[in-house]
């Protein structure tokens, strides 16, 4: 199949914007189609953590995105009473930033879409929905209509139809994915159906410090919670119990009433900005890749939002999938690396919504026997702390002998503030972005040409913290030292998503590169394809 492009996407959002702009940055040639007829303008989103923030710093303006954020130090959960169940601990930092953050959505997308409209390579096309997708051994072909609102508010598609072709296809089109349900592809339910009414509104003026605080209320007769929108803005949502007809819930009548009921607040205080009946669910797809073609983001997984980490486990999709098909199609890598796609994202994925799961049910429990019955557990400790955050237990990860990840491969890696020369900054921005490859020591003493020329080729970012490397850094912070020294490690080698494929002692690094070569299936020696060929 002669082809247009090398990726097509369908979606926009942020699981979209992140592929494409990393895609774009890249060098490839990529086609978008989208739905909306622009960039949704709205915060469903308003939480991301830490490794989130320094995806959208890899793909976009990161202070553009950020302008209006702020730091979440903690997430408390109260009863019906008022009394505090549990606080998670939301505090400290990692990859950069705080770990947790109240965010404004559109200034994330705009600041991702700048970017992927400067790198030349990809092609937006908003107001088309795909109505078809055939694929064969050589490639996928997409067809796609103009998609329009009617004057009664429906949206239907028609006219013009055009198809493009390309090397691969990613489904990034939400939970109601046309191109999960074209492959034929099912899903894998957790059993959620909880309908909450979101409020998000604007603040006119300056509201009581309780609200600069992320809150559920697990009121047996109604839950309810609050949270800010970075720091101009305030979410509010309230769980419609069974039986509740969602049409009064989403009248401006009702908010109103409710939001001076519950939280004494006016249209003098808040001015609503959107107000809308939400079903949280827990779905995984039976499988993320069909052929040449993936699903990415709501499409492969939707996760109920008690832990803020649906968007940014589809930004996290975005970022994996980006440097894997990059690498496929620069002729680096064989077609195996795809399947770590899935090998990684699927269970990382499965284990958030599992976690969100329990908390909503922590949330969601109507019965004042069963309510009574879970605080006093709370009080007495007979509750079990939430399971850690996932880490990468598989694919593109160093690994004992008995195939477990090696530690700390899998999970994240640092990122500080360093110097070159007379540039300073985040790390990313002063080494640049990829692989990346940081040592106490010049790494060249223990490497042969054949693994540096590996290196060179797969495009890893050398920095060394000792200054008799042409490879030099100044630890700033101090960031990467600490590391090491926790670790006790000399060197570490970062993927472009931010986690960490080995970390060890500078002995056990030219074993360390071998490995990495055999895991990403390479098949570029000696020299490495150009982008987009």
């Amino acid at each position: 199949m002669d082809v247009d492009c090398d990726v097509a996407i369908v979606g926009y959002g942020p699981t979209g914007l992140v592929l494409a702009s990393a895609l774009g940055k890249a060098g490839h040639r990529v086609i978008v189609f989208e739905r909306w007829p622009g960039l949704y303008g709205l915060p469903r989103l308003t939480h991301i953590d830490g490794e989130t923030a320094r995806i959208i710093q890899a793909v976009g303006d990161i202070d553009h995105a950020l302008r209006d954020a702020a730091p979440i130090p903690d997430y408390r959960y109260l009863n019906g009473a008022g009394e505090l169940l549990v606080t998670l601990d939301w505090s400290g930092d990692s990859c950069g930033y705080a770990s947790h953050i109240s965010m404004y959505q559109p200034d994330i997308e705009e600041a991702i879409d700048m970017r992927v409209r400067a790198t030349g390579n990809v092609e937006v096309n908003q107001g088309w929905a795909v109505v078809n997708v055939r694929q064969d051994d050589g490639g996928v072909a997409v067809t796609a209509r103009p998609w329009t609102q009617s004057r009664t508010g429906q949206w239907s598609h028609g006219g013009e139809e055009r198809t493009v072709t390309a090397r691969y296809l990613v489904g990034a089109d939400g939970a109601n994915s046309f191109v999960r349900a074209a492959l034929g592809i099912g899903s894998i339910d957790h059993g959620v159906d909880d309908r909450w009414l979101n409020i998000d509104t604007e603040r006119l003026r300056p509201l009581p410090r309780r609200f600069d605080r992320l809150t559920q209320y697990c009121d047996p007769a109604r839950g309810h919670m609050h949270m800010p929108i970075g720091r101009s803005r305030q979410r509010f949502e309230l769980a419609v119990l069974p039986g509740e007809d969602q049409e009064v819930f989403e009248t401006p009548e009702y908010a109103w009433a409710w939001l001076r009921e519950r939280h004494g607040l006016g249209p003098e205080d808040v001015r609503i900005l959107r107000q809308v009946v939400y079903v949280f669910q827990g779905r995984i797809a039976t499988s993320w890749r069909e052929g040449r073609t993936f699903l990415a983001g709501d499409a492969a997984h939707t996760t109920p939002p008690y832990m803020g980490q649906g968007a940014c486990s589809g930004m996290r999709d975005g970022i994996t999938l980006a440097w894997k098909l990059d690498l496929v199609l620069r002729g680096l890598a064989g077609e195996a690396l795809l399947d770590t796609y899935e090998t990684e994202r699927r269970p990382h994925a499965t284990a958030i919504t599992e976690i969100s799961i329990a908390l909503g049910r922590v949330a969601n429990t109507h019965d004042p026997v069963a309510a009574a019955a879970r605080d006093e557990a709370f009080r007495t400790g007979d509750v079990p702390p939430p399971p850690p955050f996932p880490t990468l237990a598989g694919g593109v990860v160093h690994t004992r002998a008995d195939g477990s990840p090696a530690p700390p491969a899998g999970t994240l890696a640092p990122q500080g503030v360093v110097g070159r020369g007379a540039v300073r900054g985040r790390c990313d921005d002063v080494i640049g972005g990829g692989f990346s490859l940081i040592s106490r020591a010049d790494v060249r003493r223990v490497l042969t040409a054949d693994q540096l020329a590996f290196l060179d080729a797969l495009g890893v970012r050398r920095a060394c913290l000792a200054d008799v490397s042409p490879d030099h850094v100044t630890d700033i912070d101090g960031t990467y030292s600490a590391f090491l020294d926790r670790h006790g490690a000399d060197a570490f080698i970062g993927r472009p998503d931010f986690h960490l494929y080995w970390a060890g002692g500078l002995g056990d690094l030219p074993a360390a590169v071998d490995g990495l070569r055999s895991r990403l299936s390479w098949a570029a020696d000696p020299a490495p394809a150009e982008a987009g060929a």
